[in-house]
């Protein structure tokens, strides 16, 4: 009997879902637009918007789209994260004002459609002005790809510490962004 993922290890979670990175697909753009239609049509008045390097074109990505959730207040965003959660969307974090969901992730492994998204209170979406940096400056965007696949086997099982062998230079880019 295979366990139930809420029953995993994190270790065990990262050896059945790796860090997978592919060529830039325009198979992304539609599964955002998708599922960004079952989304707005479960949190009416939500703004909607595809983020991540999935979102950033040309570049080799995990092929995980990134959803950016805002809701007007703390309100909305409870009432969006139970409707997202009695919708089979599945609870991953969750702070004050911060909520991530999953979908696609299975006993099995990754299903041919894998989404994250993230729940936040309008404004809290510094995640934009990271895509729209990259995508207006290509040389950027191209450093950001070798970076991760530099990475990429390094921390194929480590989730944690892919993201924070990115932390520099996503730092770096939000500072760029600020100006």
């Amino acid at each position: 009997m295979k366990k139930k993922l809420s029953d995993m290890t994190l270790e065990e979670l990262w050896q059945l879902f790796p860090i997978v990175l592919e060529p830039h697909s325009e198979a992304w753009a539609l599964w955002y637009e998708e599922e960004r239609a079952l989304l707005a049509a479960l949190l009416p008045g939500a703004r909607i918007r595809h983020i991540g390097s999935t979102a950033i074109p040309g570049i080799w990505a995990k092929p995980i789209v990134d959803i950016l959730i805002e809701c007007g207040d703390a309100a909305q965003l409870h009432a969006a994260a139970q409707r997202m959660a009695q919708a089979g969307y599945v609870l991953m974090s969750r702070g004050e004002e911060r909520l991530s969901f999953h979908k696609g992730y299975t006993e099995e492994g990754f299903a041919p459609r894998v989404f994250h998204l993230h729940l936040r209170l309008a404004g809290d979406c510094a995640e934009i002005a990271f895509r729209d940096y990259l995508t207006a400056h290509l040389d950027e965007a191209a450093a950001y790809e070798q970076l991760k696949l530099g990475l990429w086997k390094m921390y194929e099982h480590d989730r944690d510490g892919y993201t924070q062998a990115k932390t520099a230079f996503v730092q770096r880019i939000m500072g760029l962004a600020r100006r």
